[in-house]
């Protein structure tokens, strides 16, 4: 679902008359929704079981998938992709904690490896299979097979996964706190991504006001719906942390930009369109159960590292397209790319699940859901800021391509940046547990 719809976007704008910064929407709906509620709902996970909130998950986004297929206007798929957003929350916050819980230490690089490229493979399967349904049956058969895969994963879990994973049953579900801290995140990301309105500024201020009174009030409660001690007192949780928020920052966006570019301006069709974007995620698939085995025998600080620079380098490379850009030079670039995220993601996620005790893994989970989410937001956030500076709310045709062009070079160079930086956040977390 998640690289199929990028492929989708420029059809889906053509049938709703929606411009670069309205289809950009359509992912910033989804993340807005999102990211906010993981943490309460890993929370709420380690109290009363993992395995209920993530099938309550599955359910609603398999739901949302219907109503965005059966949308009569832009305003309803923004609305159907910010349920999807709701569930996905639930998934994102529990799923990891369930598979680390039923693994043993020693093996959690292995498996987190084999969890990435699963992950990888179904987003290789994305463009490839979103770019055939998009032009021969139309966007909409895209949120439709949703519906057998999401009752078919419903009925698999309900009949085969045994347990509920409640470490912390019993404990006190910090509702206030839960309830702030949505709201100070939700004002937050959404006046990220309309920067530089001034309304935005004001919302922003709000916002980061209400993520500090939440940060001073959950240290004083008993039960907390978030440890401050594991920012402060876990070195290799907050930098991995923060690693993590860095490179899906600097790496969401690159396949909306690139979708757009290679159908808008290098007139590529959908299918043809995810030929070239899934060359990333098949890297990513292959190397991560490599990236997942070395980290069990090497310190994952290193190998992620190392992958955040292979990222660095991949978006470095995509700094110098143009509008006559050798295909195969933008290929190359993501598949650099694509191995960055490799080596990256099992092994940071490996340090942070680590770095807790069982009890927490609901909330682990949760923050590196989050940590994604507030990444990809805030990534889609600069991106929308650079094409409303420079294109405005103009449709994405004619004359504005060249503007599309200069304005996709200007984001991958700042997420070059970002990256560079990211480097050093992964270095600076220490070792991980083991």
């Amino acid at each position: 679902m998640g690289s199929s719809v990028n492929v989708a976007l420029p059809s889906m704008g053509r049938d709703f008359g929606m411009s670069a910064v309205m289809l950009g929407w359509v992912n910033m709906t989804f993340l807005l929704a999102a990211a906010p509620f993981s943490i309460p709902f890993g929370r709420l996970g380690d109290i009363y079981g993992r395995k209920r909130i993530y099938m309550t998950g599955v359910a609603i986004f398999t739901g949302a998938s219907v109503l965005i297929a059966l949308a009569g206007s832009g305003g309803a798929v923004l609305l159907g992709r910010g349920i999807q957003g709701f569930g996905a929350s639930m998934i994102f916050a529990t799923g990891m904690a369930i598979l680390i819980s039923v693994y043993p230490p020693q093996e959690r690089g292995k498996v987190l490896g084999i969890n990435v490229a699963a992950v990888y493979l179904g987003l290789s399967s994305g463009p490839f299979v979103g770019g055939l349904v998009t032009q021969y049956l139309g966007w909409r058969f895209i949120f439709w097979l949703g519906l057998p895969v999401g009752v078919l994963l419903l009925a698999v879990i309900f009949t085969m996964l045994e347990g509920e994973w409640a470490e912390a049953r019993g404990a006190k579900f910090d509702l206030i706190g839960a309830v702030v801290l949505v709201l100070s995140l939700s004002l937050t990301m959404y006046a990220f991504s309309n920067l530089p309105k001034t309304y935005a500024f004001v919302l922003l201020g709000c916002g980061l006001a209400g993520v500090t009174a939440f940060t001073v009030v959950e240290v004083r409660i008993a039960e907390p719906l978030i440890d401050m001690t594991l920012f402060r007192a876990n070195r290799v949780f907050a930098f991995s942390s923060l690693a993590a928020l860095i490179n899906y920052a600097a790496t969401f966006a690159v396949t909306f930009l690139l979708s757009l570019y290679l159908q808008k301006v290098r007139g590529l069709s959908p299918q043809e369109t995810g030929f070239v974007l899934v060359s990333q995620p098949v890297v990513q698939a292959l190397f991560s159960p490599l990236a997942g085995r070395l980290s069990d025998r090497i310190e994952p600080r290193t190998v992620a590292s190392i992958g955040m620079g292979l990222s660095f380098v991949g978006i470095g490379l995509l700094n110098f397209v143009d509008a006559k850009t050798s295909l195969y030079y933008v290929v190359g670039s993501l598949m650099f790319l694509g191995l960055g995220f490799a080596f990256f993601s099992s092994p940071n996620t490996k340090a942070i699940m680590s770095a807790v005790h069982r009890r927490e893994f609901g909330v682990a989970s949760a923050v590196v859901g989050t940590a994604r989410q507030v990444g990809m937001t805030f990534s889609m956030g600069v991106v929308m800021m650079i094409l409303t500076l420079q294109l405005g709310h103009a449709p994405l045709e004619g004359g504005s391509t060249d503007g599309f062009v200069a304005a996709m070079r200007t984001a991958f160079a700042v997420f070059s940046v970002m990256c560079f930086g990211g480097i050093f956040a992964s270095l600076a977390r220490g070792r991980a547990q083991s």
